[in-house]
């Protein structure tokens, strides 16, 4: 019997050991999806705000057509500055900001695309397509994580 439960003891302890380094495998791939993402919303809430502050500088030049982009660019700024929050502490709530982040961002971009003949536009217009792509990313990557959000949507309806 003794040596039972010392095998026993033994194949647990075995069993432990090995549990957390196979969770840290996934949990390392679900942090680095989340941080990937934080970061590339973070770049565009930079990105807008200085595209915005360009936007005025423009709009105080006599180029008014430049109030829907000042705008857009003011808001996408916004909305990545809540998702880098969000997601750079993996919250619970990171699917919803990321599905209105992306959509925000998808919006921003094109309304900067709009005026791609000026360099610091076009590259507001780039970095809202990169954010939008990670915020996409993200989405099917906490998707395939949890089951849930379908089973909460369903359950709305």
């Amino acid at each position: 019997m003794r040596v039972i439960r010392t095998a026993l003891s033994l194949a647990v302890f075995t069993a432990a050991l090995a549990l957390p380094g196979q969770l840290r495998s996934a949990d390392d791939h679900h942090s680095e999806a989340f941080e990937k993402c934080a970061k590339a919303c973070s770049d565009c809430q930079r990105a807008c705000d200085s595209c915005a502050a360009h936007c005025a500088k423009m709009i105080a030049d006599g180029k008014k057509e430049h109030l829907k982009t000042l705008r857009t660019c003011q808001d996408c700024a916004t909305h990545c500055s809540a998702a880098a929050c969000i997601v750079s502490r993996k919250g619970p709530f990171a699917d919803l900001i990321c599905q209105a982040c992306a959509e925000a961002c998808g919006r921003c971009g094109e309304a900067c695309e709009a005026h791609s003949e000026d360099a610091h536009m076009k590259k507001c217009a780039e970095e809202c397509r990169k954010c939008e792509k990670a915020c996409r990313e993200m989405l099917e990557h906490v998707k395939k994580g949890s089951g849930a959000a379908k089973t909460r949507g369903s359950e709305r309806q």
